[in-house]
C-alpha cells in the first residue's frame, strides 16, 4: 500500500478529534441535536484550520443512521463518507469548476432526492474562486434550495465572496490553531507513530506551522523523513533554516556592545547557510518581547525556562527603554519585508541604526560634537560615567534616592570652581543621566512650589480640542523639578516617556504650559529608573563638590499667544462688522 501523508492519515473523523474551533464544533453539534439545520453555511479562515474536515464530519453526522451517537462510524453511511464514496456528499473544487456552466449543471442535480442519506450535502471548496456570473446563477438556489439540500462553502478569502451570497449563509470564522493545541496533537501523533521527539522540536514545529494544524503535520512528516525515528530540535532547524535562541542572544550581545564587524559577519554567515531571515526576525522580536516581560515579572510563566536562561545570560545588562527601542526598530523593519529586494540589507541597516542611536560606537563621538561634562572631584578628575561606576546603585541606595527631595538651595552653596566651563548645548541633547543632572542643577524649588498648585487644574484640559492631547499625555506624571524654562517629569511607562518626548521634539509643550502656568516651558520626560539613577548620582557629585553647570534651555516664545482679548478676536472673526465698545 502506498504511503499516506500524516495529515491525511490523522484527519479527524469526529468532532472530538478536531483541534481547536471549540465554539464552531459545539454550535454545529447543537444544531443537529436540536434539528435546527440551516440550508447554507460559510466556513472561512486560514489554511489548515479544519474547514473542509469539519464540513465532512458535519455531513457525516447529518446522514448517520444512529440517532444516539452521531457519527457512529459503524453504519453504512458513515463508512461510505469515510472512504469518500457516499453519493449524497458531493465535494466540488471551485478553483476548477467556477463557471456558469458548472453551476447550471449543479442546479439541475439539486432537485433530485438523496440516494442513501437524509440530506444531499454540497461542499464547495475555495468558493471565492467562482466568477461573478457563477455566483449570480447560484443565488436563487442558495436562497430557496430543496429541503433535502445543504450547501457548505469553504474559503480562505471571504472578502472575495459577494455579499449577496454571504447574507444567505450562516458564517463561521475559523481561527488559527493555538501553539499549545498543535503541540498536544503532535505528541499524540508521534506516540502512535512510535517516533521519539524532543519537546523543543515539537514546540519549534508548532511555531513554524503558524496556526495551521495541517502544516504542522506536513512539517513533522518531513522531519521524520530526515531523522527517521529520533527527531531533535537541531534537525528541525537545519531543515527549515531556523536559528536557536542562544544564537540570537549572541547577536544581541554584539548589538549592545556595538561590535559591528562581529554582528555583520555572523549575519552574513547565517544568510549563506540558508537561514530563513524572516523567521529569524520573528524569533528575534519574540525573544526581545519575552525579555521585556521578564524585566517586569521575573517569575513569569509566559516565558519558557530555556528562553529564560538565554535572556539572563545575554540580555540582562540593558535597560527596558533600550529593549523597547530595539523592538520598535525590528518590528518596523519586519513590516517592510514585503517589498524588500534584499532582506539582509534591511536587517543590517536596522541593526546599524540601533547601534548609532545607542552611543555604543566610538565613531559616533567623532561625527557628533557632543560636549559632555567633565567633572573634577576633590582628589582626581573623573567623567560622570566613571563616577557612576563608583556609585554602585544597590537596592537600598535606590530606596533612599526615591525619598530625596531635590532642592536647588543646596547647589548654591557648592563651590563653582569644580564645574565645567561650558554646558551641553540644547541642539546636542541626549537625555542621559549626565544631562538630567545638569537640568537638576538649573532647576529650583521655588519654581516647583509655584507650579504644583496649577498642575491640579490640568484635568480641565483633558477634553479640550486645543490642549487635550498634551494634558492627557501628562495624566499620570510626577513633577520632579522645575525651572523658569522647563519641567522634568517622571512617568512609569517607557512608552509614555517616549510619547511625551516625541511631542516635545515635534510640537513642543510651550503653548500648553503657557495656558496652564502663564509661562511657556519645555518638558523633559524620564522613567522611574532614570530618576533613581540621576538622584543617586546627583548626591554623590554634590558630596564631592563636582556638580556641573546648569543646562541652557530656552523655551519657544513664538506661536505663544498671550492676547488677553482672545474672546473679542474670536467674535470679530465670526462677525467682522461688529463694533466693540469699552464699558
Amino acid at each position: 500500500m502506498a504511503y499516506q501523508a500524516l495529515y491525511r492519515k490523522y484527519r479527524p473523523t469526529c468532532f472530538e478529534e478536531v483541534v481547536g474551533q471549540q465554539y464552531i464544533v459545539q454550535t454545529l453539534k447543537n444544531a443537529i441535536y436540536q434539528n435546527r439545520i440551516a440550508h447554507a453555511y460559510l466556513f472561512c479562515g486560514p489554511r489548515g484550520t479544519g474547514k473542509t474536515t469539519i464540513a465532512k464530519i458535519f455531513a457525516k453526522m447529518l446522514n448517520c443512521t444512529d440517532e444516539q451517537h452521531k457519527p457512529c462510524g459503524e453504519c453504512e453511511n458513515c463508512k461510505m463518507v469515510l472512504n469518500g464514496s457516499h453519493p449524497d456528499i458531493i465535494e466540488i473544487d471551485a478553483a476548477s469548476n467556477n463557471g456558469v456552466d458548472e453551476v447550471r449543471n449543479l442546479i439541475d442535480k439539486v432537485k433530485y432526492a438523496p440516494l442513501l442519506g437524509k440530506y444531499k450535502v454540497y461542499i464547495i471548496d475555495e468558493v471565492h474562486m467562482m466568477t461573478q456570473s457563477a455566483f449570480n446563477a447560484l443565488l436563487k438556489t442558495i436562497e430557496e434550495p430543496p429541503e433535502h439540500v445543504i450547501f457548505i462553502f469553504a474559503t480562505t478569502e471571504p472578502n472575495k465572496v459577494i455579499p449577496t451570497i454571504i447574507s444567505r449563509c450562516q458564517r463561521y470564522d475559523f481561527s488559527s490553531v493555538s501553539q499549545n493545541d498543535i503541540e498536544k496533537r503532535l505528541k499524540v501523533v508521534c506516540k502512535q507513530e512510535q517516533i521519539e521527539i524532543e519537546d523543543e522540536a515539537i514546540s519549534l514545529i508548532a511555531k513554524l506551522a503558524n496556526g495551521g494544524m495541517r502544516d504542522s503535520l506536513s512539517i513533522l512528516d518531513q522531519c521524520i523523513a530526515y531523522s527517521i525515528t529520533n527527531i531533535k530540535a537541531d534537525d528541525v532547524r537545519k531543515i527549515y533554516g531556523v536559528l536557536n535562541v542562544e544564537d540570537i542572544g549572541v547577536l544581541y550581545r554584539y548589538l549592545v556592545e556595538g561590535k559591528v564587524d562581529d554582528l555583520l559577519n555572523t549575519l552574513s554567515r547565517y544568510a549563506s547557510m540558508g537561514i530563513d531571515l524572516q523567521i529569524f526576525m520573528k524569533d528575534f522580536i519574540s525573544l526581545m518581547k519575552e525579555s521585556v516581560i521578564l524585566d517586569y515579572s521575573s517569575n513569569s510563566t509566559l516565558v519558557s525556562d530555556s528562553h529564560k536562561e538565554v535572556i539572563n545570560q545575554y540580555m540582562n545588562n540593558s535597560s527596558v527603554s533600550y529593549k523597547l527601542n530595539v523592538l520598535n526598530h525590528l518590528m518596523d523593519t519586519y513590516s517592510k519585508f514585503v517589498y524588500a529586494s534584499n532582506i539582509l540589507d534591511y536587517i543590517e541597516t536596522c541593526l546599524l541604526t540601533i547601534i548609532s542611536e545607542s552611543n555604543n560606537v566610538s565613531v559616533q563621538n567623532k561625527d557628533v560634537n557632543v560636549q559632555k561634562p567633565v567633572l573634577e572631584s576633590y582628589d582626581t578628575k573623573k567623567k560622570v560615567s566613571e563616577i557612576k561606576k563608583d556609585v554602585q546603585i544597590e537596592e537600598e541606595v535606590v530606596e533612599t534616592a526615591t525619598e530625596i527631595e531635590y532642592e536647588s538651595d543646596d547647589v548654591e552653596n557648592v563651590s563653582r570652581e569644580t564645574f565645567v566651563e561650558e554646558p551641553i548645548k540644547e541642539s546636542n541633547i541626549i537625555l542621559n543621566d549626565e544631562y538630567i543632572i545638569q537640568l537638576l542643577v538649573g532647576a529650583n524649588k521655588q519654581e516647583k512650589m509655584k507650579d504644583m498648585p496649577k498642575i491640579n487644574n490640568m484635568d480641565q484640559y483633558y477634553f479640550s480640542l486645543d490642549y487635550g492631547k498634551y494634558a492627557n499625555s501628562l495624566k499620570n506624571m510626577k513633577l520632579m523639578a522645575s525651572s523658569e524654562n522647563y519641567w522634568i517629569v517622571v512617568l512609569n511607562s517607557d512608552l509614555a516617556v517616549k510619547n511625551v518626548n516625541d511631542i516635545q521634539n515635534n510640537e513642543g509643550y510651550e503653548k500648553f504650559l503657557n495656558e496652564l502656568l502663564g509661562t511657556p516651558k519645555k518638558i523633559f520626560a524620564i522613567n522611574t529608573e532614570q530618576m533613581n539613577n540621576s538622584l543617586v548620582l546627583f548626591k554623590k557629585l554634590q558630596m564631592n563638590n563636582a556638580l556641573p553647570v546648569p543646562a541652557i534651555v530656552k523655551a519657544k516664545q513664538n506661536d505663544i499667544h498671550m492676547n488677553t482679548n482672545k474672546t473679542e478676536d474670536d467674535l470679530l472673526k465670526v462677525f467682522p462688522n461688529l463694533e466693540l465698545i469699552d464699558d
